[in-house]
C-alpha cells in the first residue's frame, strides 16, 4: 500500500477525476483510494471549476470527450488561469492529433480507456510528484521576489545590469554613478538577496523573471 504523502503546504493532494462516466467513478475511486489517495469525482469541467480553489495541490485525471467544456478545452481554461495543475488525458478512442496537441500543452500522459491500473497509477504519482516540484518552485519564487522588493529602485536596476553581465564599469556608465557606487550596491543587492555568487544571482533573477519588473527603456539599456 502507497503512504500517503502531503504537499509543500501540508495538504494532501487530491487527485480530481473529470469524467461523464459514473462507472469510471466507483472504479477509480476504488482503485486510488486503495493507495491511499484522496479522490473527487466530477461529470463535467464545469462542475470542477464552480468547486476548484486555485492552489490545492494535486492532479486531474481527466476525460478528453465530454459534453459542454471538453478537457482540452478545459486544460485551455487552467492555463489562462495560470493554473498550473498537472493533467493526464484519458480518452475512449485513440485520437493522435488531440494528443499531440495536450502534450505540447504540458499534460503529463495521454492514455485509451481502458487504462491499465498499473500505468495509470504511474502516471498519477507521477503527476503529484511534478505538482510537488511546482509547488515547492513557486514558493521558492516568493521568497526571492519579496527579496526583490525590499530593493532600492537603485539597486533593482543595478542587479539587473549585472545579471545581463555588464562590468562595474560598464553599470557605473550607464546609470551615471561612480564605480564605487557600483561596488557598494552589488554588496548590498548580494546581501539582500541572500546569493552567495553572481551566477546564483543571475539564476535567481531567471527563476522568477524578475528582470521583467522593470523596462530596459527605464535606463536606456
Amino acid at each position: 500500500m502507497t503512504k500517503m504523502t502531503t504537499s509543500v503546504t501540508g495538504e494532501q493532494p487530491t487527485v480530481f477525476v473529470i469524467d461523464d462516466e459514473p462507472i469510471l467513478h466507483d472504479a477509480l475511486t476504488l482503485l486510488l483510494e486503495s493507495e491511499r489517495l484522496r479522490v473527487e469525482c466530477f461529470d463535467s469541467a464545469r462542475a470542477f471549476l464552480d468547486v476548484y480553489r486555485s492552489g490545492r495541490p494535486g492532479c486531474l485525471v481527466l476525460d478528453i470527450d465530454m459534453p459542454g467544456i471538453s478537457g482540452l478545452e478545459l486544460q485551455r481554461v487552467l492555463a489562462i488561469k495560470g493554473i498550473r495543475i498537472p493533467i493526464i488525458f484519458l480518452t475512449g478512442q485513440a485520437d493522435i492529433p488531440a494528443a499531440v496537441q495536450a502534450l505540447k500543452a504540458g499534460a503529463v500522459d495521454f492514455l485509451e480507456k481502458p487504462a491499465n491500473d498499473e500505468v495509470l497509477l504511474s502516471c498519477i504519482h507521477k503527476a503529484l510528484t511534478r505538482d510537488r516540484e511546482l509547488h515547492m518552485e513557486k514558493s521558492t519564487q516568493s521568497v526571492h521576489r519579496r527579496r526583490f522588493e525590499h530593493l532600492t529602485p537603485r539597486e533593482r536596476e543595478v542587479m539587473i545590469l549585472m545579471v545581463k553581465g555588464k562590468s562595474n564599469k560598464e553599470v557605473a556608465r550607464i546609470l551615471e554613478i561612480s564605480t564605487r557606487t557600483v561596488e557598494g550596491h552589488r554588496f548590498r543587492i548580494m546581501e539582500k538577496m541572500e546569493a552567495g555568487s553572481l551566477q546564483q544571482l543571475t539564476k535567481i533573477a531567471g527563476l522568477c523573471r524578475l528582470t521583467d519588473r522593470l523596462h530596459d527603456t527605464q535606463t536606456g539599456w
